[in-house]
């Protein structure tokens, strides 16, 4: 039995695949077996993948998504974590040793996340941790600031899928990614269930990644404002317990509405009003959703609220928050 499985979802990434995978080839850790779920790749990225025992391909037969191509990635697989990796997030050498250490150094630690840099200036950071606003949005803390000290072992709110592992039995414990998101906050809706369940985020700033982000859909593109606002008011509607409902949805209205008719662009109004749609219209199969993540809920309300960012400056600045492990 492997260390650790290493999931990557490839949908035309090109030659992001070929430096992906010339970085897992030189990983100082090589207990580990690759899994390439390739989602319909059209333009010949697989050619990339090395010859290399410990890799495969899984054909999804089609663009099954991102929360999908995960899941079947995971299937039987029988290594203590789950790894994910982005196909245009290059780990640095000591990658993955720095997540198993962490691991081992801390048991109670259940997802662990990565520090992403920007692969086009390593000098500064895409993502120290996935934060969770009252607002009801996440975002990646510190994006596009510049890199400055961090401790090695923080508690996040998530972690960023795009590198990130989790412990095999939490993962099945929760079910997995929800395949209805399809892409785009399915990491963090997952680890809202892991928090439910008593679970926790360590972020391991010694495990380094370098990612382009948005290589495949676009940062800003229309699929990333639709599926963005849908899943967003999926997230809460399954997650958010108790008395906070009712606070977060008026946040999230307040947000929407500041969005939609202050800060828009001609751009993001029809996505993001069809992702707000489809998000109202879903709710009925969320709800029933809601009800058994709920029932099975062990953390209090009160930890669920102190894991949750109440400060609008942070989500504007989108600042760092992490918390002493």
């Amino acid at each position: 039995m492997v260390g650790g499985r290493i999931i990557i979802v490839n949908y035309n990434a090109g030659e992001n695949l070929f430096r992906c995978m010339t970085a897992l080839l030189a990983q100082s850790e090589t207990d580990f077996e690759v899994r390439i779920v390739d989602n319909g790749s059209t333009d010949g990225s697989l050619q990339y993948v090395p010859a290399d025992q410990r890799f495969s391909v899984i054909d999804a037969g089609g663009n099954i998504g991102f929360a999908a191509g995960c899941n079947l990635g995971a299937k039987d697989n029988t290594a203590p974590f789950l790894i994910f990796l982005n196909p245009d997030a290059f780990p640095e050498p000591g990658w993955l040793r720095a997540l198993f250490l962490a691991a081992t150094k801390h048991p109670d630690a259940a997802m662990f996340g990565s520090l992403q840099l920007q692969a086009a200036d390593g000098k500064i950071i895409d993502g120290a941790g996935d934060c969770y606003s009252c607002f009801g949005v996440p975002w990646r803390g510190g994006y596009d600031q510049r890199l400055a000290p961090l401790p090695e072992y923080a508690e996040a709110f998530s972690p960023c899928a795009a590198a990130a592992m989790y412990r095999t039995d939490w993962f099945r414990r929760v079910g997995g990614f929800d395949e209805a998101f399809f892409c785009y906050l399915e990491d963090v809706d997952l680890a809202f269930r892991v928090r439910l369940l008593g679970g926790r985020c360590m972020q391991v700033n010694s495990a380094v990644v370098h990612h382009v982000g948005g290589a495949i859909s676009g940062s800003t593109s229309g699929f990333s404002i639709y599926h963005s606002a849908r899943n967003r008011i999926w997230t809460i509607a399954k997650n958010v317990p108790g008395l906070l409902l009712c606070a977060i949805v008026a946040m999230h209205v307040v947000l929407n509405v500041y969005l939609l008719y202050w800060r828009r662009t001609a751009s993001m109004v029809k996505p993001m009003k069809k992702g707000i749609r489809d998000g109202l219209a879903n709710l009925p199969r969320v709800r029933r959703q809601r009800a058994e993540i709920q029932a099975a809920r062990t953390a209090s309300v009160g930890t669920i609220a102190r894991a949750i960012n109440w400060s609008l400056r942070a989500l504007r600045t989108k600042a760092i928050v992490l918390r002493p492990w």
